[in-house]
């Protein structure tokens, strides 16, 4: 298959790169870095990197921003900010897509464990994550021509756990094969509309 992987260069994005490495064409992609830059907070961005990219058979995007911090401290701006760069960013993505992943193929979206598992000063994460997956069993239902829809909802990765694992107390951190394997079951497996966790 010929993938296209947007965030190539996080932990998630390695993870589903070394998952796909040697068995697939894999376009990595990236507001910085990558075989292609794409800025997802810009449309024409999107449109232009299905244009160079071509055909493909799946689009996984492991990229999304979100704010952190105690409710107390969150803002309306802050939550919008979450729901504009970690959900409408992927759905823009997916809407822009429609057309040029082939029949049958897929998108695979990112979610988290914090709609699930909530942290301290995470509603922000939690927000976007939920809105994710009421989009994709929703979306799943109205796909054109076969095509599939998943999320993927990892817990805090191990690679990550140093920087981050303070914010988590209590949480066990997951492999990056582990993640790439969830990337690998709805990239290669027949679900569709399907939140898969990672924890």
């Amino acid at each position: 298959m010929k993938i296209i992987v947007v965030g190539a260069a996080g932990a998630i994005g390695r993870a589903v790169c070394d998952e796909f490495a040697g068995r697939h064409e894999v376009i990595a992609a990236g507001r910085s870095s990558g075989d292609i830059r794409v800025d997802l907070a810009d449309p024409g961005s999107i449109g232009a990197m299905y244009a160079a990219t071509g055909p493909v058979e799946a689009v996984v995007c492991a990229a999304g921003e979100v704010e952190f911090g105690r409710l107390q401290d969150m803002t309306r701006e802050k939550y919008l900010y979450g729901l504009k760069n970690k959900v409408l960013t992927q759905i823009d993505l997916v809407l822009a897509g429609l057309d040029v992943v082939t029949d049958g193929g897929s998108f695979t979206l990112t979610s988290g464990i914090l709609d699930r598992d909530p942290i301290r000063m995470g509603s922000g994460s939690a927000a976007a994550n939920g809105a994710l997956g009421g989009f994709v069993k929703a979306a799943a239902i109205d796909m054109p021509r076969g095509l599939r829809i998943n999320v993927v909802s990892p817990g805090l990765l191990e690679v990550s756990a140093e920087k981050y694992g303070a914010w988590f107390p209590g949480h066990d951190p997951v492999s990056s094969r582990r993640v790439g394997l969830a990337y690998a079951r709805c990239v290669e497996g027949a679900g569709t509309g399907q939140v898969v966790p990672v924890d």
